[in-house]
């Protein structure tokens, strides 16, 4: 039975031909918005998580406030850390390991080239151990920097496929100007889908510091705690020893003490209440297609008030009639939720990739099946609810004077 109200829905939306294509339209815009927007924001929050390059949630970040220009994290401070921070960072019963790391804009010269960006310093000893473990990365080629390597250099992945516009790949043994002084390459990093990263030049802290003359001015302070189940004990203790070095008070702080997973959380919290914000006013549209059905689905009961007649004449049922035309706002619905959702996937994938590429971060195309799922089912429901007044309407025709109309 059900087979038929379906066969007959078909039958009598191909009948109104072009009337049935513009009843799709808004939901087909509104589930396609609605799909392509999730997509692209889910994706969106991939490229973010991917660019901070350190997965690590068990090491705190400290880093100076009050930044005056843009540039790496703490560079540019009004109060910039020092060496003695860290110093007195490291003294914390509370921490296990305190690194300063400098980060230092410049320009890099090869092939006759010239770019601008950034590099940032490898410690001596454990130190320089637990930065490569943060970092979670190894060399694509060549090897890493050692205590002792002087005037030599680790690139990021992208110098080693020529992202950075220097006209052909560096490779290890090869040369570099930075600051119009010559390094040696003995290692590219591999890969880590982050443009800061794979962007980024190594060199131990004696040649970074000779080569940039930035004196006891720190940017960085990663900070690993004793209990890494009481990090926040950690966190608050460093945030009370600054306080009383830099002679603020709560709240008037000139510093950051943060997680990368609070940093990460804190993000993902913006780009949800955006994607929030723009799907809501996606929403709009499919409520505007929701009308145009019932607008649509109206006209078709006045349209078709003998045919009702001729159908209750020959023993068709209230319920037959209702079923009919709920099955036929029902299908509008579902084809245009259909649509939608092919249009919008494919949207959301070109987008992806698009973003992907422009990143130089490995974010996969994941399809949301739950998403598509339930915009399935919630175009089909939107159309069925729609179609249910006119669907009434219908059932409640008298069959006498509807073959009189």
């Amino acid at each position: 039975m059900l087979k038929d109200y379906l066969t007959f829905a078909i039958k009598n939306l191909r009948h109104r031909g072009i009337r049935s294509w513009l009843t799709l339209l808004g939901i087909f815009i509104g589930v396609t918005a609605v799909v392509s927007l999730i997509s692209l924001g889910n994706g969106l929050q991939a490229a973010v998580v991917s660019q901070f390059g350190i997965s690590s949630t068990e090491v705190l970040t400290v880093e100076a406030g009050g930044v005056t220009g843009s540039g790496p994290p703490g560079s540019g401070a009004v109060a910039s850390l020092t060496t003695q921070d860290l110093d007195v960072i490291k003294k914390l019963s509370s921490v296990k390991r305190a690194v300063g790391t400098k980060i230092s804009s410049g320009k890099l010269e090869y092939n006759d080239k010239v770019i601008f960006g950034f590099a940032t310093d490898v410690p001596d000893g454990e130190d320089r151990k637990f930065v490569y473990e943060q970092l979670e990365a190894r060399p694509v080629a060549g090897r890493f920097l050692q205590d002792g390597d002087s005037n030599k250099v680790v690139l990021g992945y992208n110098f080693y496929v020529d992202k950075v516009g220097l006209g052909k790949p560096i490779v290890p043994g090869k040369s570099v100007l930075i600051q119009d002084k010559k390094f040696q390459v003995i290692g590219i990093l591999e890969k880590k889908g982050s443009f800061i990263y794979d962007n980024v030049v190594f060199m131990n802290s004696k040649d970074l510091k000779d080569l940039m003359n930035y004196g006891d001015v720190i940017d960085l302070i990663a900070v690993q705690p004793k209990d890494k189940n009481n990090i926040e004990k950690t966190k608050e203790d460093i945030e009370k020893l600054l306080r009383k070095r830099r002679d603020v008070k709560v709240g008037e702080e000139d510093f950051k003490v943060s997680t990368p997973q609070a940093s990460l959380d804190a993000i993902k919290g913006i780009l949800g209440g955006v994607t929030a914000f723009i799907v809501i006013v996606a929403l709009i549209s499919i409520f505007i297609g929701a009308v145009g059905i019932v607008n649509t689905m109206t006209t078709s009961v006045l349209e078709r008030k003998k045919e009702i007649g001729i159908l209750k004449a020959v023993g068709a049922r209230n319920k037959d009639i209702f079923l009919q035309f709920f099955f036929e706002s029902s299908l509008l619905g579902l084809v245009g939720g259909l649509v939608g959702i092919i249009f919008g996937t494919l949207i959301g994938a070109v987008g992806i990739l698009s973003l992907s590429n422009w990143l130089g971060a490995d974010i996969g195309l994941n399809i949301d099946f739950l998403l598509i799922f339930g915009s399935l089912a919630g175009s089909f429901i939107i159309g069925g609810v729609a179609g249910i007044s006119p669907a009434i309407n219908a059932a409640k025709q008298n069959p006498v004077e509807a073959l009189r109309g």
